[in-house]
């Protein structure tokens, strides 16, 4: 397995950079127009499931770009920057950027698939795709759970997909879309996968 070594890296590399960047203008713009009452962006750029008639086609990649409320935009930039930078960094930002995007599109477009959905913004699936990516690449390195207790990367992942498939199942009315963020991670593992068999320089 690959090891991290920080020497060299660059902590804000361009795509996380923008991301970040793009994410709090985003939400800046839909707090700004909803306050007027001019337009509420989340309702036209978040994503809603055909059967409402509020679907719109470019809602699976915008929808990324949206966040729920302020608490919600920074802990998803945040882990978006503390995962992020190393795996940008490691994989190179074309890469980084197609494995962002891949994950995040097909983790809305799984969900649409649940039962009783009807609207949800955010990055998260996109952002459980790196946590996962992460895992699998840099299994042993140390990750500190809410700044105090030190785990190991690959235990910290399995313990989140196990955390989130079961408030997916019984607390899937939370106001948290659960089974998007392991629609992400599945995504994303598969992806990870594939360009184990095709590396990713070949296309």
């Amino acid at each position: 397995m690959a090891q991290y070594q920080p020497q060299g890296f660059n902590l804000l590399p361009p795509a996380v950079k923008h991301l970040i960047i793009v994410n709090a203008l985003c939400y800046g713009a839909y707090y700004v127009l909803a306050r007027q009452g001019i337009i509420d962006l989340n309702a036209l750029l978040g994503l809603w499931s055909v059967g409402t008639g509020n679907f719109r086609i470019w809602q699976p990649l915008t929808y990324m770009f949206m966040h729920g409320g302020l608490t919600h935009l920074i802990m998803n930039m945040f882990m978006l920057w503390m995962f992020g930078n190393t795996i940008e960094n490691y994989w190179g930002t074309k890469r980084f950027l197609v494995y962002y995007f891949v994950s995040g599109i097909g983790a809305g477009l799984l969900y649409m698939l649940v039962p009783g959905f009807h609207l949800t913004v955010g990055a998260s699936g996109a952002i459980y795709a790196l946590l996962l990516a992460f895992g699998m690449m840099f299994p042993n390195e140390y990750v500190y759970l809410y700044f105090l207790m030190p785990i190991k990367a690959k235990w910290m992942i399995i313990g989140m997909v196990a955390l989130e498939l079961i408030e997916g199942i019984f607390f899937s009315y939370d106001g948290v879309a659960h089974l998007a963020h392991l629609g992400g991670m599945l995504i994303g593992f598969l992806l990870i996968m594939w360009w184990r068999k095709h590396p990713f320089s070949r296309f």
